[in-house]
């Protein structure tokens, strides 16, 4: 094992903050795992603990048979955001940027260097394609800004690799994956081996998150350069652990097996490995999520559990005003699994209290929301 910390620019006089990798193993293939890019997301964090543990074992053993790059604490920079005892992981407080958004566009970087250089043999396509992402990323000017800087080490460390993991949680969610459409084939092992209980799937989702600042520019060279013989070599992936809650120790070293178990059937890891269940929820288009919204201010009292199957017309959560009795009772516009519900239990202008994936596209353009 080899640990690599990384100062990270811009940081107050007097203090420091380190990115810190841990590399596991040898070979020619190559996975990235973060944990906790937004800092509050604590269940990736708890996994990532029972994933360094196996990952020393199993390099103990000589059972890895490629390099796994693990990051345990994605982001030191929200995990020391404390407002009044309240963590604020999500959101940079010096600008108010997710921190999960606005990764580096690779693709568009490199290929104007990739002109005529492209051919036939796809290894060796491959292999030009990312040492020139690599320094594209080398010869950028310094970072304007800490969080800069920690996104520019994140993507160093995952645009070389051939599995990317990125571990998050929603508020109170049944454990689902994102990813592009032309790799779910490829992510429905992991989606089952996880007992997912959707996958949203989608080109481009906008906002340049992580996982798709790794992913996209596979597609997109491909279609800038039709001639060369180029597939997407990086299957990348933002893996959400369920409920922030979800950090119980038993549930950790489950997922840990799980992904451990999908690493070896990528051929990172040797030995015998429980195959992957044969029942596997759906893949939904993150076109057809629905998000439910409340009318006006009020408690709220959510209906339905997580992870439900809700028909179109089922009611999903009532608010309330104590003051001026105001009473609505909202229900799914569409039939689909109810995959999130929002923590807060008051209603807040503008702010999304359930999320329904459905089978319909039924939104377009930008589908994350910060």
């Amino acid at each position: 094992m080899q640990r690599i910390d990384h100062v990270l620019p811009w940081s107050s006089p007097g203090t420091e903050r380190r990115l810190s990798v841990f590399r596991y193993g040898s070979g020619p293939c190559k996975a990235y795992i973060q944990a906790s890019m937004h800092a509050d997301e604590l269940p990736g964090m708890r996994v990532a603990v029972e994933l360094k543990r196996r990952l020393r074992e199993l390099e103990a053993q000589g059972r890895l048979t490629g390099v796994i790059e693990l990051v345990p604490l994605a982001n030191p920079i929200g995990l020391g955001q404390l407002v009044q005892g309240q963590h604020q992981g999500r959101y940079e407080l010096a600008s108010g940027k997710n921190f999960n958004r606005d990764f580096f566009d690779l693709a568009s970087a490199i290929a104007p260097a990739l002109e005529g250089c492209l051919g036939g043999d796809e290894p060796s396509n491959v292999r030009l394609i990312r040492a020139a992402m690599q320094e594209a990323l080398e010869v950028l000017p310094p970072p304007s800004s800490e969080l800069q800087g920690l996104q520019r080490l994140l993507l160093k460390h995952a645009c070389d690799a051939d599995v990317v993991l990125d571990l998050h949680c929603d508020f109170e969610a049944a454990l689902h994956l994102y990813g592009i459409p032309q790799q779910w084939p490829a992510l429905r092992s992991l989606a089952a081996r996880l007992e997912a209980g959707t996958v949203l799937l989608a080109e481009d989702s906008g906002g340049s998150s992580f996982d798709e600042s790794c992913s996209l520019p596979w597609l997109r060279l491909a279609r800038r350069f039709p001639e060369a013989a180029l597939t997407p070599a990086c299957l990348a992936t933002t893996v959400e652990l369920g409920g922030m809650d979800n950090t119980a120790p038993e549930r950790a070293r489950a997922y840990a097996e799980a992904i451990l178990a999908y690493l070896a059937e990528q051929g990172l890891i040797a030995g015998d490995w429980p195959a992957a269940p044969q029942d596997c929820c759906e893949a939904m288009p993150f076109e057809g999520t629905e998000l439910l919204y409340a009318p006006h201010p009020g408690v709220v009292s959510f209906l339905q559990p997580v992870g439900a199957w809700v028909e179109a017309g089922t009611p999903l959560f009532e608010v309330l005003d104590p003051l001026e009795d105001r009473y609505s009772l909202i229900r799914a516009g569409t039939s689909g699994v109810l995959f999130a519900v929002e923590r807060m239990r008051f209603a807040q202008p503008d702010r999304w209290l359930a999320k329904v994936a459905g089978r319909q596209p039924i939104r377009h353009g930008r589908l994350l929301n910060d």
